[in-house]
């Protein structure tokens, strides 16, 4: 959408405002490895021919990797000795498509060594992911370095899905991101899937008199305490963020509304006079939700992080 993509230009400043990293540009590899976009975004539409569950991963890949010490793809980095790093943190241990960015980064090192972040094809395969599930396309600000340091203990600063609104609002204002940004950003889980663990507490002894969240639609809280029983012994059980869980809609703030979402924050988004006025509007407009969502993309993915760039995206040399 040419509306959607002419709001990169003015907003850039903005993005600027939650981050000191001022080296960010649309043209920063055009001399040094104009090529870049093309590899990457080939190496993401291979791997979601293969496993229509990758958009959902990369898109979550990158939310977890900004919340964390900033954009520095330090999500990637592997555990090494007594060091357990952020992947292998409890919110980060369902991440996957790891494999993706390994491969962007082959295609993207033997076009151009030693001259492209791990974190900014991080952001470009984020931004793929949403194009190839049918969502808004915009021009990725470039020029993030690389992190060293990647500590699963911190990934407790992740915000989980039980967090209400208060403690939604104190996280995303930590990183500079707004009440908009925050319900922006949470369309992010029209695509995916989640497990049982993330929404169990909604669905089994909610308190201390309520079996199940009453803020639930019945039957939709019925259907998934039968995919997830109070004693669940099936690994991957669970279900799907939205009934259109591969393509990028507005579909999850229309079931929102509705009393079918998965997660306490979800619901939280209807606890405020301003964020459900937010959801109603994403909810009546996909253009208004898309430009809304870009808005805040660029914002986050501009958050500061590491100070190099990596060879390799799963280790640090």
């Amino acid at each position: 959408m040419e509306t959607v993509v002419g709001l990169v230009f003015a907003l850039l400043v903005i993005s600027q405002m939650s981050s000191p990293v001022s080296a960010l540009s649309l043209n920063y590899y055009d001399q040094t490895c104009p090529k870049l976009e093309s590899a990457v975004t080939e190496a993401v539409k291979k791997a979601t021919m293969n496993d229509k569950t990758v958009p959902a991963a990369l898109l979550r890949m990158h939310f977890h990797d900004c919340f964390i010490r900033g954009c520095d793809a330090s999500v990637l980095l592997a555990s090494k000795g007594t060091n357990k790093a952020e992947k292998d943190g409890p919110p980060n241990i369902s991440l996957h498509a790891f494999y993706v960015i390994d491969n962007a980064k082959k295609a993207v090192e033997s076009l151009c060594p030693g001259v492209v972040s791990c974190a900014d094809i991080l952001a470009l395969a984020a931004r793929d992911a949403v194009v190839l599930s049918g969502g808004p396309t915009w021009d990725v600000p470039k020029g993030r370095k690389d992190g060293r340091i990647s500590k699963a203990s911190e990934t407790r600063q992740l915000p989980p899905p039980t967090f209400n609104i208060s403690q939604l609002q104190q996280s995303f204002s930590q990183r500079g991101l707004s009440l908009e940004d925050l319900v922006a950003l949470s369309g992010g889980h029209t695509l995916g899937f989640s497990h049982c663990s993330s929404f169990q507490n909604r669905i089994h002894n909610f308190n201390a008199t309520l079996d199940m969240d009453p803020t639930l639609n019945p039957s939709f809280g019925n259907s998934l305490r039968s995919v997830c029983p109070a004693h669940n012994k099936v690994k991957n059980a669970g279900a799907t963020m939205d009934s259109s869980a591969t393509t990028f809609d507005n579909v999850y703030y229309k079931l929102l509304l509705q009393g079918k979402s998965l997660f306490s924050s979800d619901q939280a988004l209807l606890s405020t006079g301003k964020t459900m006025k937010l959801v109603s509007k994403f909810a009546s407009s996909q253009e208004m939700f898309e430009q809304a969502f870009v808005k805040s993309m660029i914002k986050m993915s501009s958050i500061s992080g590491g100070q190099e760039i990596r060879l390799d995206c799963k280790v640090v040399r």
